[in-house]
């Protein structure tokens, strides 16, 4: 039946993955006039069902440069669209809400939503190892595209979402291939990914995808042809050399590895090809996001419990809808099992329901010193994709960039050990779509609307479920009698239990009643086993008892050592013996159940439970002196330092920090300073935590030269990665040691390192401050390499300023004091900043001679960081010559080499300026599109005047 005879007209089908459309039927099509109407409809579509303004209407249509009657011609565009789609459909489809307008619609009926929705549950389909399934989504999804998105639109700022648009589309198709080549399905796939690859050959995922492809299909000459020729392109274009992945890939085929053939996948069952099931595999297809799961891993053998479990997950779980977000609070003393019971939980909870991931913190509020909310910010910030750089200072600002943040996802949060409301009140969302599982020893009544559960000891059916579990049904079905002997003799305490348990599990020869008698022969300890602390004590007791002297030493003396985890060396320093020996003492005392073993890719990792550490803290109090402790620590604090100062001097370029001791050094092995060089950045990153726990360790053990050493060797680490907060915490506590042991050198290289700080957020007030005084303090202790320092960052804070004169005065002396003391990276430094002066300037000649100068320095030192800032500018003086080809191939390559360290802000500098080159050279579209990606690095990094220059300039191209 038509419309004509009584049945409505469907609702209009809104397209613009290609040119924009609004389709009316099969084959109808709603014209829209180019030009302004695309614009304003194009607009309202990317925002569908919310507000979009007049202004910013204005905005993208004009840009920067709106005629007076831009507001009036925006509203008559409206009334025309307005008209059209009334007749259309029934009802009009744009409505005025101030301060602009709505397009409501249903968003299943514009193709990008679709799209979106059918990437997404594609993403959880590969999760769930629904492979075929996903990819068969994902073809679908394709084909909605017609072309470039909103093609045709004369709309600078439309082009940047289009231009999202399109390498969404890029990263599916990719993800698509990935799945269709796990499946065995790539003797199909090698045309249409030589396809994608003729049309972007410098995508080195979709080039590996055809390799992996040729090479299953028996084409392997085929395959490494494939590599030469993108190798070739990057050489000849950009000078560079593949990326890693590729170059691993290309290795594994010549050797045509084992690991590459195709294996079925393990999950649930589903339509595979049967084709090629012994080509090689690609790796697990990654979604479009990532996606947090930070959960520690899930006990194995955890029982008991199943009321509570289900009671706390209905808790998290009712009430799903509503505005308020759900909280429990799991309660109970030490050893009770809160935390094992809230990550059992979190592992429960449907991925279906909480999609976007989960979070966790142990928030440490037993212990000396607790994570602060800002720092438990900081991570969930970065864990969610925000750069260290945009990171607020603030914790307010924190708190409502993590609640902006999770307002549109579900995901599950999990707050361990926390001390007070006060301290996880800013770590809640505030919307419905998470779930909060917090565990504590303090009620927290003052968390409004939070639920609480105490956790309260075993009762006989589920303490034996747990022994049955870990020990075996057999034996103890042997031993009735002496199992509820051990049931009743651990009072219901699922770490005391567990501990039994777990030493009978390791003597499979040993009796249930064996262990019995132990207890007995200890009686007046056993009959303090339900009293509190002393339950837990008594139990840790049992195991370390039973140790021989060497591992009861070591047990006691990691205890000192407030950090997460620790490696093998760690113990070789505490006890100042051979690794062979001391992993032995390790592995005894974790099959006695007194640490627990992790592996990272650092290799193995032992850390303590929290109450056993407190338990051998207790005896390595009362066995050990002052002074040995020291000792311990000391050594422990040596290697960290020997290993910091090892990636320190990789990144740096040479050994030039201005604190150095004079007492030898501990050393930890060679394979451990092996590992450092092999990325001495990676290292830093995955041993922050540690690092900094490294030097508060040492002052509370009153180590000030090892201390304030450790402090400013680290600020490599804490440039790079914006970590501010770590960077002002490590040298205010070192500031405090070096002060209490009247060490002036310190002070003054620690007040010019926070000087630096202030520099980096912008204080520069705050930094002339601290530089001043610094400065004459170096004067007086003849410190020649210290004043350089100082008089250095006092120029930047003129040159900063705009005060020129004497900016260039201070980098002039600064100069000649780096030559005096030897420090050629700090020469090269100065260099470049005087330089840049040079070339604000004009003076084109001088600016070329210090930066060659400079450069020449770095290559032959090895300083790659102050080398990438070095060739940045040497960009700027090539373009400030008219050598753009010159300029583009060096911004070319300091784009590889920014991205290789994360530095965020540093690759949206790069691209801008690369952007810039591009349409110097007359390539406008390749400008437009590297802008366009500069752009949102500026917005992402918060970096607004840099955003508005970009946006500028994408004015003037596409004008």
């Amino acid at each position: 039946m038509s419309p004509s005879e009584g049945v409505p007209a469907a609702a209009p089908d809104y397209r613009i993955l290609g040119p924009l459309e609004v389709g009316t039927g099969a084959s109808t099509r709603l014209r829209v006039a180019p030009g302004r109407q695309q614009v304003v409809l194009g607009a309202l579509l990317l925002e569908p069902n919310r507000v979009v303004s007049i202004a910013q209407l204005v905005d993208t249509v004009w840009y920067e440069d709106p005629p007076a009657t831009a507001r009036t011609q925006v509203q008559i565009c409206v009334s025309s669209l307005r008209a059209k789609l009334a007749e259309a459909a029934s009802g009009a489809a744009i409505v005025t809400r101030p301060p602009g307008y709505l397009l409501r619609v249903d968003e299943d009926a514009i193709d990008g939503h679709r799209f979106a929705a059918m990437v997404s549950e594609a993403t959880t389909l590969t999760a769930a190892v629904r492979w075929a399934e996903a990819a068969t989504l994902l073809r679908a999804a394709d084909a909605l595209w017609r072309g470039p998105a909103l093609s045709g639109i004369p709309s600078r700022i439309l082009q940047v979402r289009a231009g999202q648009l399109d390498e969404s589309r890029l990263n599916a198709v990719e993800s698509r291939f990935d799945l269709e080549l796990r499946l065995g399905r790539h003797h199909q796939l090698v045309g249409e990914i030589a396809t994608l690859l003729n049309e972007h050959p410098l995508r080195e995922r979709a080039r590996g995808q055809l390799m992996l492809a040729l090479h299953r299909a028996g084409r392997q000459s085929e395959a490494l042809r494939v590599y030469r020729e993108g190798r070739e392109l990057l050489v000849e274009q950009f000078g560079l050399e593949p990326g890693d992945e590729l170059r691993r890939l290309e290795r594994a085929i010549l050797a045509d590895d084992d690991s590459l053939r195709v294996t079925p996948p393990r999950g649930p069952a589903q339509l595979v090809s049967t084709q090629d099931r012994t080509g090689p595999a690609t790796p697990p297809p990654a979604g479009p996001t990532e996606v947090p799961l930070q959960l520690p891993g899930d006990i194995a053998d955890f029982a008991g419990r199943a009321d509570l479990v289900a009671r706390t997950e209905n808790l998290l779980l009712e009430g799903a809808g509503r505005v308020a977000t759900r909280v429990v609070v799991l309660l109970g003393k030490p050893g009770i099992g809160k935390t094992a019971l809230a990550v059992h939980v979190a592992h429960r909870l449907s991925s279906d329901d909480f999609p976007d991931g989960q979070l966790y913190c142990d928030l440490g509020g037993t212990r000396a010193r607790a994570v602060s909310a800002a720092e438990a910010l900081g991570r969930f910030l970065r864990a969610l994709g925000v750069p260290g750089s945009s990171v607020p200072d603030v914790l307010a600002e924190r708190a409502e960039m993590y609640r902006s943040l999770l307002a549109r996802r579900r995901m599950v949060v999990l707050l361990d050990d926390a001390a007070a409301e006060t301290q996880v009140q800013n770590l809640l969302p505030g919307t419905s779509g998470c779930v909060v599982l917090i565990t504590s020893r303090a009620r927290l009544t003052g968390l409004a609307g939070a639920r609480l559960v105490d956790v309260e000891v075993m009762d006989h059916t589920q303490a034996h479920r747990l022994l049955t579990t870990v020990v075996g049904q057999e034996r103890v079905d042997a031993e009735p009698v002496a199992a509820a002997e051990l049931i009743e003799v651990a009072s219901g305490l699922p770490l005391a239990l567990r501990i039994l348990a777990a030493r009978l599990a390791a003597r499979p020869g040993r009796s249930l009643a064996w262990m019995v008698r132990r207890l007995v022969d200890e009686h007046r300890r056993l009959d303090e086993l339900a009293h509190g602390d002393l339950a837990v004590r008594a139990s840790v007791a049992l195991s370390y008892d039973s140790l021989p002297p060497d591992a009861r030493r070591l047990v006691r003396r990691l205890s000192v050592l407030d950090v997460p985890s620790v490696p093998v060396w760690v113990a070789d320093a505490l006890l100042d013996d051979d690794s062979e020996r001391t992993a032995d003492l390790l592995e005894l005392l974790v099959d006695e159940q007194m640490l627990e073993e992790t592996e990272d890719a650092s290799g193995l990792r032992y850390r303590f439970h929290n109450l056993i550490r407190l338990f051998a803290r207790e005896r390595l109090e009362a066995a050990e002196t002052p002074g040995e402790r020291r000792r311990s620590v000391s050594r422990v604090a040596d290697g960290w330092l020997t290993l910091a100062g090892e990636a320190h001097r990789r990144i740096y370029g040479g050994d030039y920090a201005i604190l150095r001791g004079v007492e030898p050094r501990w050393v930890p092995g060679a394979e451990y300073l092996d590992r450092v060089r092999a990325d001495p950045l990676a290292w830093l990153e995955s041993e922050r935590a540690t690092l900094c726990a490294a030097v508060e360790l040492t002052a509370a053990a009153g180590l000030d030269e090892i201390c304030c050493e450790l402090a400013i060797t680290l600020v490599t680490l804490f440039e790079s990665g914006c970590y501010f907060e770590d960077w002002e915490h490590t040298h205010l506590r070192a500031l405090e040691v070096a002060e209490a042991a009247g060490n002036r050198r310190a002070l003054a290289v620690l007040r010019c390192s926070l000087a630096s700080l202030h520099l980096s957020r912008g204080r520069l007030s705050a930094a002339q401050e601290l530089l001043e005084p610094v400065l004459v303090e170096f004067t007086d202790l003849g410190d020649v390499h210290g004043q350089a320092m100082a008089r250095r960052n006092l120029a930047l804070v003129d040159h900063l300023r705009g005060d020129l004169d004497p900016a260039l005065m201070g980098y002039r002396v600064a100069l000649a004091q780096f030559r005096t003391a030897g420090d050629p990276v700090g020469q090269a430094h100065v260099l470049c900043q005087i330089a840049q002066l040079d070339l604000d300037a004009e003076q084109l000649a001088a600016a070329e001679t210090n930066l060659m100068a400079a450069l020449e320095i770095c290559g032959r030192v090895g300083s790659r960081r102050v080398q990438v800032q070095v060739r940045f500018r040497l960009s700027g003086l090539l373009v400030a010559q008219g050598q753009f080809r010159q300029a583009a191939a060096e911004l070319a390559e300091l784009l590889v080499a920014v991205r290789s360290t994360g530095d965020v802000v540093g690759e949206g500098r790069v691209l801008h300026r690369l952007g810039t080159v591009e349409a110097l050279l007359g390539r406008t579209d390749e400008a437009v599109a590297v802008l366009t990606e500069a752009l949102a690095l500026r917005e992402r990094t918060m970096d607004l005047s840099g955003a508005a220059e970009i946006r500028k300039e994408l004015a003037r191209l596409t004008g």
